[in-house]
């Protein structure tokens, strides 16, 4: 652990450009807690999944279908905030493996895209941030939004950028590496996370953008190592790290 993070840590940015790995690393290396919003728009487009309804008709409507925002928002999620056993069970079965899973990759931006649904789970979210912060805790959030609209007044806010064949490189690794069936090589993980980027940065509520403020890091030639050291140095000086060993300014590096 290299110090204490107090406040939050916003960190978006598109699939692929490793929010997950960076969010839940510099969370852990920060003794802070960790919210992946991510897979809370993946659990409730699971449970529409479940229930039968069909999802395209999300994306046909202005403010949503009925059925699909009903469903959406009488999901009961348990989200752990705990980033050495990061977690979310929906209607109390744990579905960490089936939220990453094809069918609801390809279904997730229809139902995020939905006003009801984003403004149901920003509610949700933003409860969840308070009552780290009510704790005196620090917490890192990674989304599409957090800086824009769940977290706008976050004490640091980034925005991860990789180039698509990086990203789409990721993605198959990723998929490979969790035995998912479906995953059709870089090409089609390429088409579909352009098609992603596409509906995340034109819908209506919360698009996928840099907040004014958020510092870009381009996470193409960068390991992980790299990319937690420029994040941890952001933190630094912005004076969000305590306990740190007093060996001057920068220990982290750039």
């Amino acid at each position: 652990m290299d110090g204490t993070l107090r406040g939050v840590v916003a960190v978006d940015g598109p699939s692929g450009t490793g929010k997950s790995t960076t969010a839940r690393g510099l969370a852990l290396r920060l003794d802070a807690r960790y919210l992946d919003t991510g897979a809370m728009y993946r659990a409730v487009t699971l449970a529409v999944l479940r229930a039968g309804v069909p999802v395209d008709v999300a994306a046909t409507a202005a403010d949503g279908h009925d059925e699909v925002v009903a469903v959406a928002l009488g999901a009961r999620l348990d989200v752990s905030t705990d980033p050495a056993e990061p977690r979310v069970r929906l209607d109390g079965d744990d579905v960490d493996a089936e939220i990453r899973g094809s069918e609801v990759t390809a279904a997730v931006s229809a139902v995020s895209a939905l006003t009801a649904v984003r403004t149901h789970l920003v509610d949700v979210q933003r409860r969840i941030v308070r009552e780290a912060l009510d704790d005196g805790a620090g917490i890192v959030v990674e989304g599409r939004d957090i800086g824009t609209v769940v977290v706008p007044d976050a004490g640091l806010k980034v925005f991860l950028t990789a180039s698509e064949l990086v990203r789409a490189g990721r993605r198959d690794a990723e998929n490979t590496a969790a035995g998912r069936a479906g995953a059709a090589g870089t090409d089609s993980t390429r088409a579909d996370l352009v098609r992603r980027d596409t509906l995340d940065s034109s819908r209506a509520a919360s698009p996928l953008r840099p907040a004014h403020d958020a510092v870009e890091v381009d996470t193409s030639t960068l390991d992980i190592d790299g990319v937690l050291a420029r994040l941890q140095h952001l933190a630094e000086d912005r004076e969000m790290v305590t306990g740190l060993a007093d060996v001057g300014v920068g220990r982290t590096g750039g």
